[in-house]
């Protein structure tokens, strides 16, 4: 799946992109954000392992958020099991180099849309650290709701803090059109 938009592509993970990811995601302020599993410090080989899990996974679960044709970060959607077989939760990252220009919104709406138009989710959801409100305005700009606030429900870098859920469901997606009311 190849997704272009204004000013950026999301597209598979490729070789190629081992130097730009490990340079964009070996940042602290990225991993801070993020679940643990995701290594800090970011090497050249944990950039290489992520792009061959990447090239097994059928469908892809991430994508390559690609400006100026660098892999500046990535986004992918996890589908759920069983009874919520029709959710799936959003991840995203972009290096600190790229904050601030409206790209990790620009990527959020592509695959949103990609999720419900051709994926057949009824539910997109997202969970962000407390501490994270560049993410919870990008969510926002991408036409998720806030629905809560789980209180002490994450333990980061040894702080404890809560996560706030958001999320887009179908029958919003049809009402509005990339988070603004028609």
């Amino acid at each position: 799946m190849i997704l272009e938009t204004p000013s950026l592509t999301l597209r598979p993970f490729t070789p190629a992109d081992a130097d730009a990811l490990t340079k964009n995601a070996n940042d602290r302020r990225v991993w801070a954000n993020l679940r643990d599993r995701f290594p800090h410090p970011y090497t050249r080989a944990d950039a290489e392992a992520w792009i061959a899990h990447c090239a097994q996974a059928q469908p892809a679960e991430a994508l390559a958020i690609v400006v100026d044709g660098e892999a500046a970060g990535a986004i992918g959607l996890e589908r759920f099991g069983d009874v919520h077989r029709c959710t799936a939760e959003i991840g995203y990252w972009l290096g600190a180099a790229y904050w601030g220009r409206g790209l990790a919104t620009e990527a959020v709406r592509a695959l949103t849309r990609v999720g419900f138009e051709q994926l057949g989710l009824e539910r997109i959801q997202a969970g962000i650290f407390d501490w994270n409100g560049a993410s919870s305005r990008v969510l926002e700009k991408a036409g998720y709701a806030f629905e809560a606030r789980m209180r002490r429900h994450v333990v980061k870098d040894g702080r404890v803090g809560d996560v706030l859920l958001y999320a887009r469901v179908r029958e919003d997606a049809g009402a509005a059109q990339d988070g603004a009311r028609r």
